[in-house]
């Protein structure tokens, strides 16, 4: 049995955690769940208080992808009746970040699918960038998939903070999951975006299938791409999709993944992200104790948890919004 808060402390003073300790973590005895936490918990309060980072997405272009993520709603091989539309115009990028200010997030995520953008959509996508930054004083995010060479530097030109490409899986279980596009081409676009000076942002999702050493080289990727964002994200299956139906996670295993992650990357932001209200269910303010960070309103293609709940769940843990009105609205 190791000792969690010791092993905090050590991660405090510069330590980095070995294989063997991250399996112990994934393996923690479900009775002792509130120790590791409790551990995660003082790595997390070092660096981040008990300050709580609000994100809002909005889907840009949706569905019509080329690509064939197997646990995609809008992959090429998806049946799920999602709605599909081309990038939507300028006006409505604009007016999803007065929105997200209105919600109280820091940060604003562009996403649109595809395997990557053209530039007229990359133009489009920058456009509105430059007109939100004039206006809200927010982070903005873009997602926009896999770059050509020049695009992250005219991303940072237009004053884009953050780029999102999750490596989503190990390396050894990509496979499993898409053959449209490598792990490599993945991790090719985070370094791209560094080299760009743009804040990177990459995550993963859990509950695919993989196993624990999947997850556990997942963290250890993330940490040697020292990705400054980690989204967390638990498998929703939708119907029509090659996941449908897989229901591997527990609420308290869940947990204990978030827990890994604050370890193994302790000065990362840590965000609880898709699948967390049908995944952690009614734990989900438990999560933030290893977890600094979550989208507040909807995902992708499915729907989150309403604002106001998040709102009373982050008053009643004694948190604070990371932002410049940092009072939890109820």
């Amino acid at each position: 049995m190791i000792d969690f808060q010791s092993l905090a402390k050590a991660v405090l003073e510069g330590y980095q955690i070995t294989e063997g300790e991250s399996l112990a973590i994934l393996d923690c005895r479900d009775e002792a769940i509130l120790p590791l936490l409790h551990s995660a918990y003082v790595i997390r309060k070092h660096y981040y208080g008990n300050k709580v980072k609000l994100n809002m997405i909005i889907n840009t272009k949706s569905g019509a992808c080329s690509e064939n993520c197997g646990y995609c709603a809008q992959s090429r091989d998806s049946t799920n009746p999602i709605e599909k539309y081309k990038m939507m115009d300028k006006d409505s990028i604009v007016k999803g970040a007065e929105r997200a200010s209105q919600l109280h997030a820091g940060t604003y995520c562009i996403v649109a699918s595809g395997r990557g953008p053209t530039d007229r959509e990359l133009n489009h996508v920058i456009g509105a960038v430059k007109e939100i930054k004039a206006k809200y004083d927010l982070k903005i995010c873009a997602c926009l998939g896999i770059l050509k060479p020049g695009q992250a530097e005219q991303l940072k030109e237009a004053g884009v903070d953050r780029y999102n490409h999750n490596i989503n899986t190990s390396k050894a279980h990509h496979a499993t999951i898409t053959t449209s596009h490598t792990y490599d081409d993945r991790v090719q676009t985070v370094n791209k975006v560094k080299e760009a000076r743009i804040s990177p942002c990459s995550g993963i999702i859990v509950g695919m299938k993989e196993t624990k050493q999947d997850v556990i080289q997942m963290a250890f990727a993330l940490q040697e791409l020292k990705a400054a964002s980690i989204p967390v994200n638990f498998l929703h299956a939708m119907e029509g999709t090659l996941l449908e139906g897989t229901d591997e996670l527990t609420p308290l295993y869940c947990l204990k993944v978030l827990c890994l992650f604050r370890f193994t990357n302790p000065q990362a932001e840590i965000r609880v992200s898709g699948g967390r209200e049908v995944n952690l269910r009614s734990l989900q303010p438990l999560s933030l104790y290893p977890a600094n960070s979550i989208f507040i309103g909807d995902y992708l293609t499915t729907t989150g948890q309403v604002a106001k709940k998040d709102y009373q769940m982050l008053k009643d843990l004694g948190f604070e919004i990371d932002d410049v009105n940092s009072e939890v609205p109820v």
